[in-house]
């Protein structure tokens, strides 16, 4: 049920219209409606029906309107009776003057926020719900004169509106001022709406009229108000529009979101050339904003004055500006601002400190730098967003464009910055996405065609980073250049030792969107940093740095503190490869050291199978020794080649990978074998990590050499609370795995490995957690097959990732044994032959190829075979 007041009064059902007859049905209905969902009391009731002249039995006489209204309606429970009155049980926008005054507020908050487009909309659909004067077939004068001046409110408001959108309807202001012609603000409304359209002439006789007019009707003289909107008109005050733009936009939800809700009077969108500033500023300014270009200009102040379509006079052009914009409530762009930085910060701060109703938006490569603004960084755009740009502009050129792997690698690699996405997207008219992603590597060259008529700073992807590298001085280019040999991001502790240059260069490097600084890390966009390390590099430097970094990061590797320096060292990932790398080609004994400093992290991390390819590079390049960095070497690049040298070495051990490496490919010790003198110095060492990695040995090997389980439990518990002591969760983790081994109870080893999986999953080692997900799943398979199943899967996978192949070919059969009970014998003899394939060289390749000969040997005896 609706009912309608906004005009003659009715109601509609779902079925169509109802016929309300009679005025006093109608004005019952009318006085519930105007207030829907509550009680009208009944006095009030009488008094609207009858007025001054109430019948004697008045009460009665409201009952019978009610009974009237009731059958016409159709529904006698629309119209509950209570004590005190009656109620339309209605909700409120259900009644269409209920919905309007709602959507009118909503309008008039829009557009006092700036929100014009969004006023306007509100506006139209609330004005829409009137079909005629508001209750025109019924007495009920002061509601509806409430409502009509409602109802012209709502229209100002829209006009308002129209006119800050730039699309004002001249003849509907100009019927509005026949009909209310002592209405002042209706009369600005129509000089705004004549000047928009180019009809000074027109606005300024609309104000003669309306003057005249005041005289002789009230004898006063026009508000300040309409004057001050003549005076406008008087200056010329009109702009050119805002730049069209020729492409559709694409993301920066976030960043508009952002702008809308920012309530400082300047706010400068920041960031690297080529990001999209200039569109986002576009996007978010209403149409009446006035936008000033001054890419190409010297002169900030002559450039406004153009833009405004003001010529120069007597005045200084800031003055002139100030005249013409004191009076205005508008938004001024100033796009570009980063090489005439100094005058632009002038005139934004002489020009907001005289105009206060004037807002500025400003894009710059960085901060104006005065009191009150307010910054929005814009940053490169998000995967998704990126890859939506680059297909929209491929198909541009490429109507048949089709979105493959190679897209997402491209705005990938050209960082989300928009001005590349849509440079490269250029290229796919005469290139593959695969063509261009093998092109990257020196995408100067490559993303060398752009739009022909834009500023030739935005034609090609140098000239982009160019413009920016020349409004650089001589220390801030250098340590831009020095900055840029960091492939991962540094600390500002790398940035001083490595770059020697002070705390203020690298600000300034931040302010002028060359550099990023995020979470105490300082990051160049991949294209800035190719351009800049095209002019400088501090390679040497760099690996030197990293070197000692890891130095003293692998003592703490081992203790309370590791998850930081773990953290630390992940951090610094990429910088320590591209150290290794370098040092390689051009200091192998730096490498060599880099190489064995890194090895634990590199170890504990699952990172042996990324390094292979460079470990192999440098033993080509280094001499054969008998050290312990060889042995790391060897044990990373050529492992088959490491046992000799790890026979020849007598301590005392300075990394603990040597005694990894040591353990994994020559197993437990041979008690019958003769004793080395490494082994001796180990077991002589007084270091508390290496007598919790002894004791964590001795109780596996011994429980393996005699079975005897209470003093292989003892020695295990003993060497945990070394590790605990030490707050070591690597070794802690191997030493539960071992207790949960020895433990006859199936729960608690399930506990200890659970227990493991946590220790070494705070620290992100890979290996251990697809190990550990492994025998987690093997000590499930007596308790739930299900989710035994389901960790199988789960190792085998993170094996995969980790380059795990004795962990893989032990998953896999252990879903051979799952297979086996479920009676699939055809599927566990397939997945053990599986397995065999994964095995290669070293002890624990050996020891896993037994268990699963030894499964293939059983498996034809199963019953039933």
């Amino acid at each position: 049920m609706h009912v309608g007041i906004l005009g003659p009064v009715e109601a509609h059902s779902p079925d169509g219209k109802i016929a309300v007859g009679g005025p006093r049905p109608r004005t019952l209905l009318a006085m519930l409606a105007l207030r829907a969902g509550e009680i009208v009391l009944l006095d009030r009731l009488i008094d609207e029906l009858y007025g001054s002249e109430p019948p004697s039995d008045a009460a009665n006489a409201l009952q019978g309107q009610v009974s009237r209204l009731r059958r016409a309606l159709g529904d006698a429970s629309l119209i509950e009776f209570h004590p005190a009155g009656y109620r339309l049980a209605l909700a409120p926008d259900h009644v269409d003057a209920h919905r309007f005054v709602s959507l009118a507020a909503e309008g008039q908050q829009a557009l006092e926020r700036g929100d014009s487009q969004g006023a306007e909309s509100l506006l139209s659909e609330a004005l829409q719900l009137w079909r005629g004067p508001a209750l025109a077939d019924i007495d009920a004068q002061d509601h509806a004169t409430r409502l009509e001046q409602q109802r012209s409110a709502a229209t100002n408001a829209l006009i308002a509106a129209r006119i800050r959108l730039g699309k004002a309807d001249v003849q509907e202001i100009a019927d509005l001022v026949q009909q209310h012609p002592l209405d002042e603000r209706l009369r600005g409304y129509l000089m705004q709406a004549l000047n928009q359209q180019g009809r000074q002439a027109e606005a300024l006789q609309a104000f003669e009229d309306a003057r005249s007019l005041l005289a002789d009707e009230l004898g006063t003289d026009p508000s300040p108000e309409l004057r001050a909107i003549h005076l406008q008109i008087l200056r010329g005050q009109t702009h050119r529009e805002l730049p069209a733009q020729l492409t559709s936009f694409v993301g920066r939800q976030d960043e508009l979101r952002r702008l809308a809700s920012m309530s400082s009077r300047l706010v400068t969108l920041t960031g690297p050339g080529g990001a999209g500033k200039t569109r986002l500023a576009l996007r978010s300014a209403g149409p009446d904003a006035i936008f000033v270009d001054l890419a190409p200009v010297k002169d900030v102040s002559a450039a406004t004055l153009q833009a405004l379509g003001l010529k120069e006079t007597v005045l200084a052009p800031e003055d002139r500006l100030t005249l013409a914009l004191r009076e205005r409530d508008t938004l001024l762009i100033l796009d570009n601002c980063e090489h005439v930085i100094v005058q632009a910060a002038q005139l934004a701060q002489h020009l907001l400190s005289t105009c206060p109703s004037l807002r500025i938006l400003a894009t710059s490569r960085e901060a104006l730098g005065i009191t009150g603004e307010m910054l929005c960084p814009v940053p490169p755009l998000k995967p998704e967003q990126s890859v939506a740009l680059f297909v929209d502009r491929a198909r541009l050129v490429n109507p048949a464009f089709v979105q493959d792997q190679h897209t997402v690698d491209i705005c990938r690699e050209l960082d989300g910055l928009p001005l590349a996405i849509e440079l490269a997207a250029a290229r796919t008219r005469t290139l593959t996405t695969e063509e261009i992603s093998a092109r990257l590597g020196d995408r100067f060259r490559l993303l060398t065609k752009g739009n022909r008529a834009a500023a030739p700073r935005h034609q090609t992807l140098r000239a982009v980073v160019e413009w920016s590298w020349d409004l650089l001085d001589s220390d801030e280019r250098d340590l831009a250049a020095s900055i840029a040999t960091f492939s991962g991001g540094a600390t500002l502790e790398a940035v001083e030792q490595v770059c020697r240059h002070d705390l203020e260069v690298l600000e300034a490097l931040v302010d002028k969107s060359l550099v990023d600084a995020t979470d105490g890390r300082y990051r160049m966009l991949v294209t800035i940093r190719e351009f800049c390390s095209q002019h400088k590099r501090v390679d040497a430097e760099h690996a030197r740095y990293f070197l000692d970094l890891a130095r003293r990061a692998d003592p703490e590797l081992r203790g309370r503190d590791q998850l930081r320096w773990f953290a630390r060292l992940t951090a610094e990932h990429a910088n320590c490869l591209q150290a290794v790398e370098w040092a390689t080609e051009h200091d192998p004994e730096l490498a060599l050291q880099l190489v064995a400093e890194l090895s634990w992290y590199w170890y504990v991390k699952g990172s042996r199978t990324e390094v292979r390819a460079l470990a192999e590079k440098l033993v080509a390049r280094v001499s054969e020794q008998s050290t312990e960095e060889y042995a790391i070497l060897l044990a990373l690049a050529a492992p088959e080649r490491v046992q000799n040298v790890l026979q020849g070495l007598s301590g005392p051990i300075k990394q603990p990978f040597v005694l990894i490496a040591w353990a994994m490919l020559s197993g437990p010790p041979d008690p019958g074998a003769p004793r080395t003198e490494l082994q001796n110095e180990v077991e002589r060492s007084d270091d508390p990590w290496i007598q919790g990695l002894i004791g964590f040995s001795n109780s596996y090997t011994g429980f393996v050499a005699n079975g005897d389980r209470a003093p292989a439990i003892a020695c295990a518990r003993k060497a945990l609370k070394q590790f605990q002591d030490l707050g070591e969760r690597w070794g802690a983790a191997q030493v539960m795995d071992v207790l949960a081994n020895l433990t006859d109870d199936p729960h608690e080893a399930l506990a200890l490995t659970e227990e493991a999986l946590r220790a070494v999953g705070e620290l992100g080692a890979k290996e251990e957690l697809a190990e550990l997900r492994g025998r987690r799943a093997d000590r499930l398979l007596d308790i739930d097959v299900d989710e035994a199943e389901r960790d199988y899967l789960e190792a085998l996978d993170m094996a995969t990732q980790a380059g795990l192949a004795a962990t893989r070919a032990l998953a896999t059969a252990g879903l051979a044994k799952i297979a086996q009970r479920r009676g699939d014998l055809a599927k566990a003899e397939q997945l053990l032959r599986d397995a065999q394939k994964e095995l290669g060289f070293g002890w624990m390749h050996n020891a896993a190829k037994l268990q699963i000969e030894a499964a293939l040997t059983e498996l034809p005896r199963t019953p039933g075979v």
